[in-house]
């Protein structure tokens, strides 16, 4: 695995809203290092985005996807990009 530094955007779908997801989200980006938001969608989808190591933000990724995170989530669609540098910290918006 590649430790280049990324910006993954996440698009969570599924019962994410309203359950404490977004703060689940940010622990766990926070324990891999990870700077960021997660952000409730008007369509009930929330939108993750994490910029870090490669390594790390596939490691977010499975997380995301292993349906231990609060609620309920039926489909995670992922995209990659460069890191932009233009994240700190890690914000529940």
């Amino acid at each position: 695995m590649s430790d280049d530094r990324v910006r993954l955007s996440a698009w969570v779908h599924g019962q994410v809203q309203g359950v404490g997801f977004r703060w689940w989200t940010r622990s766990r980006a926070l324990e891999l290092g990870l700077v960021g938001y997660a952000r409730n969608q008007a369509d009930g989808r929330v939108h993750v985005v994490a910029e870090g190591t490669r390594s790390a933000c596939e490691k977010l990724l499975e997380l995301l996807r292993s349906g231990g995170t609060p609620g309920y989530v039926d489909l995670v669609v992922a995209n990659w990009e460069p890191a932009r540098g233009d994240l700190t910290g890690f914000e529940e918006r």
